[in-house]
């Protein structure tokens, strides 16, 4: 009868694995399960409960594919949508289908009043919710305005920690909304409003709710960056040909630089369109007259052209040894200089049409610089709070802003620092508490601290590192060790380098001292071979060394001739190399002895 119930127990487990392989929903598993369960009620219910995970893991794997593809989508429907109305209408669409609300809205900022209004909904029936604004820390998205953080509530009339006002909670039950969810909306650290998801029954928000709706109002700062850009690009352009409507030949450059720009195109096509108008050579140079763009046979020492050295200090075009240069400059900087050359003097019109150039290549150059400074400060912020994080868990809402900027923060990473400099690369760079700091991907963290170093120059000092390091589970321990690792390098005269390339000195500076990993370096060699010749050329080393490095008192310590002694000095240095003997390497063998005999590894 056992031998039975054995047979019945192992065909149910089966028909459960069956079940899981053909993507049976739960329902079916848990009914398997508990005539499993019938069966053998001990290891049944054991069964059960690990069928039932395996079947919520595969539902969890698939539904974040299943969210993801969703993004991929939207960002896509957001890039087709040229008009910030219909950007805003499709992101709280997208919003309630992706999360399943019975409602999603977006309200704006308004600097003027110091408040939030409503500007998008779907899925409202309530003209009052419809128009209806909240002060800054009134209500939940009153306080997600004033913090720039998200919050969730399963029960917002109920919830009191939210400052309730007569006119948004009038609102809100003519509505009908309970649950509700609210993240910020942030471009360029600048807050522009907040996305919303509710439902109309009592329900907690899950963690990945959370993130997703968040992720979904970074989307939506993106696309609100490029159609503001977009839209600022086509009115400056359009300011530009209204002004000098009356010159053919310079409206008509102005619609192709328009059309090159608003197509995506960057500074080289600005140039090649220039350079074909005028059938010259033209050359962009940024303000450290480092070349940025070229078209047809620019000469060599573009820097040194009489032209291009004037245009630095000229409001208009100058012409100078038959090459003509205008400075590129936007909001009073100076971002750059064009200039061409290769043809006959240039008429009014052709100067005007250079001038357009000009200035629509100002334009792309700011965007770009604005751009850059505003990915810049949003990676600074990331590197910040990882930087203040002790080591734990690791943090999916982090990993999913890293993503967001291209960044692996589950993988492993290695913290270089440094004082000086500009250090740049892959990875997450930028300055903190004086230090400049370099999160790389890698697991060698001296092969990391040699490339820092290199890329930074001279001029940065000593650059530490320590890792390798998961980011995403916090960085605090590893910057303090590489901080105190780069003093350590400082220190010793050193250029680069982590707590393992400072002999002794890395058990000090490491943030848990290896010590078995020290003596290996220093002594693994000479234990190896003891180890496999039956030998004890550990003894010969610590005898040798308490004999003040006199071999013939070390023979008698070991009462042995000192030819002997001699033989086996002679093996070691096949072993460690020639130099086993100068100060510095005796010093770490002596001391890496001592380790060893403390630790149990010696007499």
């Amino acid at each position: 009868m056992g031998g039975g119930i054995i047979t019945a127990v192992s065909r149910t487990a089966l028909e459960l694995l069956r079940l899981l392989a053909q993507d049976a929903p739960a329902e079916r598993i848990d009914e398997q399960a508990r005539a499993l369960a019938a069966a053998d009620p001990e290891s049944g219910a054991v069964a059960r409960e690990l069928a039932l995970r395996v079947r919520a893991g595969i539902d969890a794997h698939r539904r974040r594919e299943v969210e993801l593809s969703a993004l991929v989508d939207i960002a896509r429907d957001l890039a087709s949508r040229p008009d910030p109305g219909e950007v805003l209408d499709t992101i709280v669409r997208r919003a309630r289908t992706l999360l399943g609300a019975d409602c999603a809205y977006l309200t704006l900022a308004d600097p003027e009043r110091g408040d939030t209004f409503m500007r998008a909904t779907d899925g409202s029936i309530s003209a009052r919710f419809q128009a209806l604004r909240l002060p800054l820390g009134a209500g939940l998205g009153g306080l997600v305005a004033q913090t720039h953080r998200p919050h969730w509530t399963a029960d917002y009339p109920s919830d009191t920690r939210y400052e309730h006002t007569a006119e948004i909670d009038a609102a809100v039950e003519e509505e009908g909304l309970r649950a509700i969810c609210g993240t910020p909306l942030l471009v360029d650290d600048e807050f522009v409003g907040v996305l919303f998801a509710a439902h109309r029954v009592r329900r907690p928000f899950a963690s990945t709710e959370v993130a997703l709706l968040g992720s979904l109002a970074a989307l939506a700062a993106v696309s609100l960056v490029q159609v503001r850009r977009a839209a600022e690009t086509a009115e400056a352009l359009a300011a530009l040909s209204s002004a000098h409507a009356g010159i053919e030949q310079a409206a008509a450059a102005h619609d192709r630089f328009a059309g090159v720009v608003l197509s995506g195109g960057g500074v080289d096509d600005i140039a090649a369109t220039l350079g074909e108008l005028l059938d010259c050579w033209v050359a962009v140079l940024d303000v450290d007259d480092q070349l940025l763009a070229a078209h047809g046979a620019v000469p060599d020492g573009l820097a040194e052209l009489p032209a291009v050295r004037r245009a630095a200090d000229a409001a208009r075009l100058v012409h100078a040894d038959g090459a003509a240069a205008v400075g590129v400059r936007a909001v009073g900087q100076r971002l750059g200089t064009l200039a061409l050359g290769g043809r006959e003097a240039l008429d009014d019109g052709q100067v005007r049409t250079v001038e357009r150039a000009a200035m629509v290549t100002a334009l792309v150059l700011l965007f770009r610089l604005r751009e850059a400074e505003a990915d810049q400060r949003v990676r600074t912020d990331l590197l910040a709070e990882l930087l203040a994080r002790p080591a734990g868990e690791v943090d999916a809402a982090v990993v999913e802003r890293g993503r967001l900027l291209g960044l692996r923060l589950r993988t492993p990473h290695v913290v270089a620092v440094c004082r000086g400099g500009r250090a740049h690369g892959p990875g997450l760079v930028g300055g903190h508490d004086g230090w400049t700091v370099a999160v790389v991907p890698g697991r060698d963290a001296s092969a990391v601290a040699a490339d820092v170093a290199r890329r930074a120059g001279k001029e940065a000092g000593p650059v530490g590192a320590a890792g390798p390091v998961v980011p995403a589970a916090g960085l605090r321990d590893a910057y303090a060790e590489a901080r105190r690792t780069a003093a350590a390098l400082a220190a010793l005269g050193l250029p680069s380098g982590s707590a393992r390339d400072l002999g002794f000195a890395g058990l000090v500076t490491g943030d848990a001292a290896d010590v078995e990993a020290y003596l290996e370096r220093v002594l693994g060699p000479v234990a190896a071979h003891d180890a496999r010749r039956g030998t004890d050329l550990l003894a010969t080393l610590e005898a040798y060394f308490a004999a003040g490095a006199s071999p013939s008192r070390a023979a008698g310590l070991l009462h042995v001739h000192v030819n002997t002694v001699g033989q086996r000095l002679e093996r070691v240095a096949a072993l460690l190399g020639d130099d086993w003997h100068t100060p510095d390497r005796a010093l770490e063998i002596q001391l890496a002895l001592r380790l060893r005999k403390l630790r149990g590894g010696g007499a």
